[in-house]
């Protein structure tokens, strides 16, 4: 480690969608967040949006995007975020995640979807800090959390580790609820930031099961799962307690926590 390199934390945050970029409130929360870190010499994304096993590293040189979204209206689909590609990363994640259990393949191709780029245009625009994607190759918390754990290293080597998600997201059922925020969305809320403060690592880990409204909240578990990567890289580095909810309440009904840990 580079003695003056200060460590990273990691990350997760609530990405949005693409029309982010025109709430009045939201983008400066995230541009606040990321001008109080320590710059990055590289970001490490983990998308709700990219499901793949083996383990997959994405494009390493130019990086690409991913309109993974349909039906908006066409100037989010001409958003460009030309951020440099990190094959030295790439390489230090490969060593990293070497070994039984953990196969690692390269998809040179993939580029940054919106759960990926659709935050960093707001934390930062200049899209000069090179950044990897790579894939969620388990929805199993415990499994997430062990190759949190193994990536952990990146951060006394300036890297930010990003699990982008979002804290509670059941789009179909917000079609039946009326304005406002729904009863499972704020009670999932108020349950997950207890358990954070708390340190509740069992309950985290089975939240499917030890949340109130947990099935109502994550009626499929990709959103809330980028967590566990997260929470696995500051269990490592012992800073697993120094949690912080940075970003709090709700973007049409659902909860838009976002926590710092380290």
């Amino acid at each position: 480690m580079d003695a003056t390199q200060e460590r990273m934390p990691a990350l997760y945050l609530s990405h949005g969608a693409p029309p982010l970029a025109d709430d009045p409130v939201w983008p400066g929360q995230l541009a606040a967040w990321s001008a109080g870190l320590p710059r990055p010499k590289a970001i490490l994304m983990v998308s709700a949006h990219w499901e793949e096993a083996p383990l997959a590293l994405g494009a390493t040189e130019t990086v690409p995007l991913v309109y993974d979204f349909w039906g908006f209206p066409e100037h989010y689909y001409r958003v460009q975020y030309a951020a440099p590609g990190a094959p030295r990363l790439a390489e230090a994640v490969r060593k990293l995640l070497h070994g039984p259990g953990t196969p690692v393949q390269d998809i040179p191709d993939r580029g940054l979807d919106h759960g990926a780029y659709v935050p960093l245009v707001e934390m930062y625009p200049g899209a000069d800090i090179p950044v990897l994607q790579i894939s969620m190759p388990t929805l199993d918390p415990r499994r997430l959390m062990d190759i949190g754990r193994k990536l952990a290293p990146l951060r006394d080597e300036g890297v930010l580790i990003v699990g982008s998600g979002f804290f509670t997201h059941n789009l179909a059922a917000l079609r039946h609820t009326g304005p406002g925020v729904p009863g499972w969305s704020a009670e999932f809320d108020a349950w997950g930031h207890e358990a954070l403060v708390a340190h509740d690592v069992d309950a985290l880990l089975d939240f499917e099961h030890k949340s109130p409204a947990g099935r109502l909240a994550h009626p499929r578990t990709e959103h809330f799962a980028p967590l566990f990567v997260a929470m696995g890289a500051a269990d490592a580095a012992g800073d697993l307690d120094a949690e912080k909810s940075v970003i709090d309440g709700f973007w049409m009904g659902l909860a838009k926590r976002s926590v710092q840990f380290g």
